[in-house]
């Protein structure tokens, strides 16, 4: 479980660099990995939503920030 939430913390980090990346140079990092296969692309998005939803299942159900109050 551990595992699972550190490998989602770490695409999403890479996705927000992607993103920034074309937001300040226009330059489409993602699509660039992905050679620019438009199947390859979306397939590699839809990886940041499911390290989202996982993320937010994680938060709910653990309470990590629990002890912080």
């Amino acid at each position: 479980m551990k595992l699972t939430t550190l490998i989602c913390c770490t695409l999403l980090i890479l996705f927000g660099v992607f993103a920034a990346v074309y937001a300040l140079s226009g330059f489409d990092l993602l699509l660039f990995l992905c050679a620019g296969n438009r199947i390859a692309y979306r397939a590699a998005l839809s990886l940041a939503g499911v390290g989202a939803l996982w993320l937010l299942f994680w938060l709910i159900a653990f309470r990590p920030t629990k002890p912080l109050s």
